[in-house]
């Protein structure tokens, strides 16, 4: 394996961290909405993520600028092809963050119920829209010779992409239910785990209307048949199993599974894209690959050595913050978020 196809595996794997990382704090940000029957409950389930979401997100902008070190015209076209859905990306984020942090300086004040809008839509509108980048970038977008991008409005909205963002939500809604059965108590635990027995079936038929759309739509299972094929049905048994372990009530496993299977759809996104980093709807000449749109050879080592340099201290701090942390957050907490 070439460090090309090193750096393109270590991207996948900061997007996977990502999507398993800060999936669930999306999740229980959409949850405040669907689950929360009073500002004490919301306050108790953003609790549960506080230590983490700020953290979480370093995966997204370290896998940015994974990016733009290791692919810098991969970085070029798809920043500025996606400039407009990758702003709201970031502006939805920017009021998450501020909200959590003003929702608690005020309490129960004519500014609670905004802040916790935007943590709703905040939470709702990053895994949509990523979605719907990914998703298009399967089905090929408009680049040319030059590798610049130039899509129209049905070339980012289309049935393609708008399902793609949905089920990519879906699959977050479900995994930050898990979440809350794990660091919650009582009457929150419980309603959490019972609707995430109904959220599942909504998964797996999103799941499998995306699969459908993939086939007819993408050349993914025509470039890679078996490893896809593989993949949907890792995808499949994986959320299975966490209705099984969610129903006996075993919310670490059925929280693992969850996360398997978001992580494998990630996975599935990288292995139909590989060898290519995008996709040329306009002459496959013209797509972008691990190989045309990657930084020089010497750029990629110096990064190599970085990365494992820097990788343990930062795994590291993540797994013991994750056990500080470990313990579930009940209505007797006083730390608000």
């Amino acid at each position: 394996m070439g460090l090309s196809e090193l750096w393109f595996v270590l991207i996948a794997v900061l997007f996977i961290g990502f999507f398993f990382l800060e999936g669930f704090d999306f999740g229980v940000g959409m949850a405040t909405k669907f689950l929360a029957r009073d500002e004490k409950e919301r306050s108790i389930m953003v609790n549960t993520i506080g230590p983490f979401w700020d953290a979480n997100e370093v995966w997204l902008l370290t896998g940015g600028g994974a990016i733009f070190a290791a692919f810098p015209h991969w970085y070029a076209t798809m920043f500025s092809g996606y400039y407009l859905p990758l702003l709201v990306v970031l502006l939805a984020l920017i009021a998450r963050g501020v909200s959590f942090e003003f929702r608690s300086k005020v309490p129960h004040s004519r500014w609670t119920s905004s802040w916790d809008w935007a943590v709703f839509f905040g939470s709702l509108l990053p895994p949509f829209l990523l979605g719907v980048l990914f998703t298009s970038m399967l089905k090929g977008m408009p680049i040319d010779q030059e590798m610049n991008m130039s899509g129209g409005f049905s070339d980012f909205i289309n049935v393609y992409s708008i399902w793609g963002g949905i089920t990519v939500t879906l699959l977050c809604f479900l995994h930050g239910l898990h979440f809350l059965t794990l660091k919650t108590d009582g009457d929150i635990r419980s309603r959490a785990a019972t609707l995430a027995k109904k959220v599942v079936y909504a998964v797996l038929g999103a799941l499998v209307v995306f699969v459908g759309l993939t086939w007819f739509m993408t050349d993914v299972f025509q470039v890679r048949l078996v490893p896809e094929l593989i993949l949907v049905a890792l995808i499949v048994v994986a959320y299975v199993l966490s209705n099984v372990f969610i129903s006996r009530q075993r919310e670490g496993l059925a929280f693992t599974m969850s996360g398997l299977g978001l992580s494998f759809t990630v996975l599935s996104i990288f292995v139909g894209l590989f060898p290519r980093v995008m996709i040329s709807s306009i002459d496959k000449a013209f797509d972008l690959t691990v190989y045309n749109a990657s930084s020089g050879s010497y750029s990629l080592k110096v990064m190599t050595f970085m990365a494992l340099g820097i990788l343990p201290f930062v795994l590291g701090y993540t797994i013991w913050s994750y056990y500080i942390f470990r313990k579930r957050v009940s209505d007797k907490e006083h730390l608000t978020y």
